[in-house]
């Protein structure tokens, strides 16, 4: 070996460089997030049914109900009209009759049901 002074040289100049923390600084255009701590804790959000089945049922007195029942048997949706305005019947448990404030009542499966609407009398509709 002709230069030991000069190896060592390199060696104590590789382990210097070895011990400092070359990281690029970061930087970035967004502030930190001032309700990450609410959002954290928060209470999980339960997303709305999805709809299970829709279908169309004709009644006694020859008329159609358009019916669209969601997943958990505690909402349809109604509507008398294709393209008419829809009302959302709720159940407060499954297998219980669907309500609406006006005096809307349903009962039954996505294959008859028994329909009340507002000022007139039920009504037994098949699929």
């Amino acid at each position: 070996m002709k230069n030991p002074p000069l190896i060592a040289a390199a060696v104590v100049a590789l382990l210097s460089l070895a011990a400092c923390e070359n990281k690029p600084e970061e930087v970035t255009s967004t502030a930190p997030d001032p309700m990450a701590s609410q959002l954290a804790n928060a209470a999980p959000v339960e997303l709305p049914p999805a709809i299970a089945e829709t279908v169309t049922l004709r009644c006694g007195d020859n008329s159609l109900v358009y019916l669209d029942f969601f997943q958990g048997n505690k909402q349809v949706q109604l509507k008398t009209d294709k393209a008419g305005p829809a009302t959302m019947l709720k159940a407060p448990e499954a297998g219980q009759p669907f309500e609406a404030a006006g005096g809307y009542k349903l009962t039954g499966t996505p294959k008859n049901v028994s329909v009340t609407l507002p000022g007139k009398p039920a009504k037994t509709c098949h699929a």
